[in-house]
């Protein structure tokens, strides 16, 4: 599992230099929202955490200034705004929904949970649909996955990551990335 940490750290760290919740603000406030959105994608497309077409996806919903400025405020709100977890979360489904859409849907799961698991991944946590269902049928885990992005199925994710590090506790999983990668290799063909 440490090859499935390392560059997901990275990408963490990479995020706190360029957009922590005191970098961001400054840029909002400065009304760069062009170079928050570019850094933001820029710093996702480092990983492998999206399939291509979800990276051509949200590039191109931010090549216009709206799409650019849609996604600056609402990550800000979704990462650091008021309100609780899951009116943060449903508006941020709402915001992603809203970005310009040229070929393919932006709103996946992988891309509207990204962000949050980069930038903050004591917590939150990363959602690929298929791997996440796998594993939670390999675990013995009801998992109530809605392909519509939506707080219901990311709480239940939420619950499954809770599960899982009370059960992994004697090897003392760190965060989300722990957990997320545990999840990917018990449910990844990759690790069959």
């Amino acid at each position: 599992m440490v090859m499935e940490r390392l560059y997901k750290w990275q990408a963490h760290q990479r995020w706190n230099r360029a957009l922590g919740r005191t970098q961001l603000r400054s840029l909002l406030d400065a009304g760069e929202v062009e170079e928050i959105a570019t850094t933001a994608v820029g710093i996702e497309s480092r990983t492998n955490l999206l399939f291509s077409f979800e990276k051509m996806a949200l590039r191109d919903a931010i090549r216009s200034g709206s799409g650019a400025e849609i996604l600056s405020n609402g990550l800000f709100n979704w990462l650091y705004g008021g309100g609780t977890e899951k009116a943060r979360f449903e508006r941020w489904c709402d915001v992603v929904d809203e970005l310009p859409r040229l070929q393919t849907r932006v709103a996946t799961w992988p891309v509207v949970t990204v962000f949050g698991f980069i930038a903050r991944p004591r917590t939150h946590i990363f959602l690929k649909p298929n791997v996440t269902r796998a594993a939670a049928d390999r675990y013995g885990y009801d998992f109530p996955y809605r392909s519509r992005p939506g707080w219901k199925t990311y709480r239940a994710l939420l619950d499954f990551a809770t599960t899982i590090r009370a059960d992994l506790a004697e090897w003392r999983p760190r965060d989300m990335i722990d957990i997320q990668s545990f999840i990917w290799v018990t449910g990844s063909a990759e690790y069959d």
